[in-house]
């Protein structure tokens, strides 16, 4: 038994020391970089209250709110809200489109964003400025604006291409607003228009940082300039088009509002192309005021997202590790 304890005892004053010594080095280390933990500090509250706290509101999708009953005491109806979405004509073709629109605007807008930053890159001199300049600028307008913008180029009255552009091919005039069939590429060319400038910063900002070296040894072994491109700037890009790319895989079941609800103006004949998830919940709330459908809607939205966030990442893993998001 002497032996025994002997062997056992020994090793307990280890462990100690060694946790002692653990929240030593945390201890150090929180009082080394304290100032900037407190600069940390607002920006962390910020997150917590704006982005988690707001998270206890999702109890509403599986409540019927009566307001005078308040939000605790509401009677709960289970998936009963969710049925909204799924239980109407609808739900295949608002579904269909949500997705369908928001696959165009991930390849077309990572296609026309890279190629756009790496078009600039180019363009070294003081011109190059007034580009990025000009890219960037409709991001900033509001989406009010541009279905203003667009109404001024395709009102059937005194539109610019009705009163201008058609005639000089012969073409009578179109009613674009009652027209669904144009409306697919309208809302494409749209999108691409406004976002394009502020998706090609990021990638703008990634080939800056790209080591001048690997070009300068490709124009010495007389690779031209596609061949610097393929061969250096695109594969060293692929991490942040990845990372990108998944980040927009999360919010594909979202789309903007402004978008698909101001810019066709509302227009009940181009319901059957421009109805989504996200306008189809808002008229549903203005009609019936249901707020518990509208939460059920946003919860419902949220989770598929991260769902399909985490299966991106996974087969991205699958094929690439370092390209992964984690």
């Amino acid at each position: 038994m002497k032996s025994q304890e002997a062997t056992v005892n020994p090793s307990q004053p280890v462990i100690k020391s060694s946790r002692a010594s653990a929240k030593w080095v945390l201890w150090k280390k929180m009082k080394q970089y304290r100032y900037l933990y407190l600069l940390m500090l607002p920006g962390l509250l910020y997150l917590i209250l704006n982005n988690y706290v707001p998270m206890l509101g999702v109890i509403i999708a599986f409540k019927n709110i009566n307001f005078t009953k308040g939000i605790w005491h509401s009677d709960w109806v289970g998936f009963h809200n969710f049925t909204y979405l799924f239980a109407t004509s609808d739900a295949l073709v608002i579904t269909r489109n949500t997705i369908l629109y928001n696959v165009a605007f991930i390849i077309i807008g990572l296609v026309s964003s890279v190629t756009v930053a790496i078009l600039l890159n180019e363009v070294r001199a003081k011109i190059g400025k007034f580009y990025q300049s000009a890219l960037l600028l409709p991001y900033f307008i509001s989406m009010v604006i541009v279905a203003y913008l667009l109404f001024g180029l395709l009102s059937p009255e005194y539109g610019f291409l009705n009163k201008t552009i058609l005639p000089l091919f012969h073409i009578d005039p179109i009613y674009w607003y009652m027209e669904p069939k144009y409306w697919p590429f309208i809302l494409i060319i749209v999108n691409v228009w406004k976002t394009i400038g502020y998706s090609s910063v990021v990638y703008i900002a990634a080939i800056v940082g790209i080591d001048q070296e690997y070009y300068e040894a490709a124009e010495i072994d007389g690779a031209s300039k596609w061949m610097q491109i393929r061969h250096i700037t695109l594969p060293l890009l692929i991490p942040i088009m990845t990372i990108m790319t998944l980040l927009a895989v999360g919010r594909i079941f979202y789309s903007d509002f402004g978008l698909f609800y101001q810019v066709p103006m509302n227009s009940g004949a181009l319901l059957p192309v421009t109805n989504t998830i996200d306008t189809y919940v808002y008229r549903g709330l203005m009609q019936l005021g249901d707020i518990s459908m509208a939460s059920a809607a946003g919860l419902y939205q949220s989770v598929v997202g991260f769902a399909l966030v985490l299966f991106s990442n996974f087969v991205v893993r699958k094929v690439s590790r370092d390209n992964s998001l984690f």
